[in-house]
Formats: structure tokens, sequence, C-alpha cells
């Protein structure tokens, strides 16, 4: 009876450890990355797309670039800027072309006075940034 209680006890502080790695652990893929996060992030950039509001085009451009960016350096891309960093994961796109130019829309857009950007156009970098993001694991 007296051995019994020791082991009871080891039991139970084993069985909570496992819980605590199981509560921290939830929402991370095999990434690392927490896709719940993520996700809910994703779709706050989405909602914040509207057809008749030029200003929310750069906005969410602006938005997706820097969730990318944020997954990107979460997943230990090396880079001093955004685009090292995506050099280093090129292996990673699914399609690299869509990547890089929905990025060179946002750098037009944070560099250059006058930019136009229409809402499909920024439809299209939408869909490459989205990607991106599933192809890093984050979402």
């Amino acid at each position: 009876m007296d051995i019994l209680l020791p082991i009871f006890l080891v039991l139970i502080l084993l069985v909570a450890g496992m819980l605590l790695v199981f509560l921290v652990g939830k929402g991370r893929s095999a990434t690392g990355l927490n896709k719940e996060k993520y996700h809910v992030a994703w779709l706050g950039i989405e909602q914040q797309l509207k057809r008749n509001d030029d200003s929310s085009f750069y906005l969410t451009i602006l938005n997706a670039d820097k969730l990318l960016d944020q997954a990107l350096r979460e997943r230990g891309f090396k880079g001093e800027t955004m685009g090292e960093r995506m050099k280093t994961a090129k292996k990673t796109w699914t399609n690299e072309n869509h990547v890089w130019n929905a990025h060179k829309l946002r750098n037009r857009i944070a560099h250059e006075t006058n930019v136009r950007v229409s809402f499909d156009e920024t439809r299209r970098a939408l869909v490459a940034f989205k990607q991106a993001l599933k192809d890093l694991g984050a979402i």
C-alpha cells in the first residue's frame, strides 16, 4: 500500500504532463505553425476586401503579404528581406511566378505613387498569397 501512493502520483503527473503538451501543441501543424491563428487572420484579410472600395484593395494586399512574411519567418526561412526569404523557400511554392507577382504588386503599392490596382488584380494576388500560405502549411 505504501508503494502504491508514489506510483499513483507519478502516473497522475505523467498524464497531466501529456495533457499539457497536447494543449500547448493544439492547433499547430506538422510545420510548427498555428493553423488556427493563420486561418483566422486569413479570413479577416478576405473580409477586408470590398468590391467598391479601392482602398480595401491595397489594404488586403499589404496584409496578405505581411501574413505570408510572418509564416516564412516562423517556418525559419532565412533572409534579411521577404524577397530573400521567398527565394530560400522557392521549392515550397506550387506556383512560384504567382506568389512573386503578388509580392511585386505589394511592393508597387508600398513604394510607388499613384499605383492603380483593380479588384480582379487584387483577387488574383490574394489567390496567390493563399496558395503560398497553404504551401507553407500555415492554412
